[in-house]
């Protein structure tokens, strides 16, 4: 059995997402890196981020479960707006958090960051 890269993640839960659908499917997965990351997460970039390897028998097959649409399993009300999605580029976790949500999460940074 040879393990085959074949996603790149920034962060760990972003991997283990992807492995849950992979093994709801049927295709055994594994997160390499995650407790690197965990612990040093300015390393992520130089280490190429959280990897997910699968069997290289499995190789396309997982590619192509990762990169289908599901968007239309999006419930409009969970996330207003968000529901059909522009596919040409990758989706960023970031359209899901609230302008308002981003300005108070800077806001306590820069009092936590001034204050000690």
């Amino acid at each position: 059995m040879s393990w085959v890269t074949i996603a790149r993640y920034s962060l760990p839960f972003e991997a283990h997402v992807a492995r849950a659908r992979l093994e709801s499917e049927g295709i055994d997965a594994l997160v390499m890196d995650e407790h690197t990351i965990n612990m040093q997460w300015l390393y992520s970039d130089a280490m190429g981020g959280v990897r997910l390897q699968v069997d290289e028998a499995y190789c396309q097959r997982a590619e192509s479960i990762l990169n289908e649409d599901r968007s239309d399993l999006v419930d409009d009300s969970i996330a207003p707006g968000l529901a059909s999605r522009d596919t040409s580029g990758p989706a960023h976790l970031t359209e899901l958090a609230d302008q308002r949500y981003r300005r108070g999460f800077f806001m306590a940074f820069l009092f936590w960051f001034i204050g000690s």
